[in-house]
C-alpha cells in the first residue's frame, strides 16, 4: 500500500534561492538526518545512501520533470518504491514556500509500523524545518544550483 505525506515549509528567501539549494543534492546531508550521501550521477540521475533506524540503505533516483525555480519530480530506479515532488512558490520578493510531497512503499515490519505510526511524517517536517535553518543561515545565494530543465514524460493512454 502506497502511504503520502505532503508538507510545506516557508523560508525567508527567494524561490530562486530556495530552488538553487534544492538542486544541491550532495548538501542534502546537512538538513536530512536519514541522508548519509547523495552522488550526482547524470542530469537527472542521483545515487542515494540513507541510514534510518541503523538500516543502511541504496539506491538511484530519476528526475522525471524539473522546471526551474518551479518544481522537481522524480522516482526511485531501483531499491525502495518511492517518488515524489518538490515546488516552489513565491510569497513575495524575498520569502517562498516550499512543498514537498512523497509517495512511499514501506517495506516490511518495522518500516509499515513506523509508517503508521507517522514517523515518516515527522522526518520529513523535521527535515525540511532544517532545510529552513540552513538557507536562512547561509549566505543567501545558494551558488551551484542546477537551472536546467528536464520535460515530463508524455502521457500514455487517453
Amino acid at each position: 500500500m502506497t502511504n503520502q505525506v505532503l508538507e510545506s515549509v516557508d523560508v525567508d528567501v527567494p524561490v530562486r534561492t530556495a530552488y538553487n539549494q534544492w538542486t544541491r543534492f550532495e548538501s542534502f546531508p546537512e538538513f536530512m538526518s536519514a541522508v548519509e550521501r547523495i552522488d550526482q550521477l547524470s542530469d537527472t540521475r542521483t545515487h542515494w545512501v540513507t541510514k534510518i533506524a541503523g538500516v543502511e540503505r541504496e539506491f538511484d533516483a530519476e528526475i522525471t520533470e524539473q522546471n526551474t525555480d518551479e518544481r522537481i519530480a522524480w522516482k526511485t530506479v531501483d531499491g525502495p518504491n518511492q517518488a515524489g515532488v518538490v515546488t516552489f512558490h513565491r510569497i513575495d520578493d524575498r520569502h517562498s514556500r516550499v512543498t514537498l510531497q512523497l509517495d512511499f512503499d514501506p517495506e516490511g515490519f518495522a518500516e509499515k509500523a513506523g509508517s503508521a505510526l507517522g514517523i515518516v511524517e515527522g522526518q520529513i517536517k523535521s527535515d525540511l524545518k532544517k532545510f529552513k535553518e540552513y538557507i536562512e543561515n547561509g549566505d543567501g545565494s545558494a551558488v551551484g544550483g542546477w537551472r536546467g530543465e528536464v520535460d515530463a514524460p508524455p502521457q500514455s493512454g487517453i
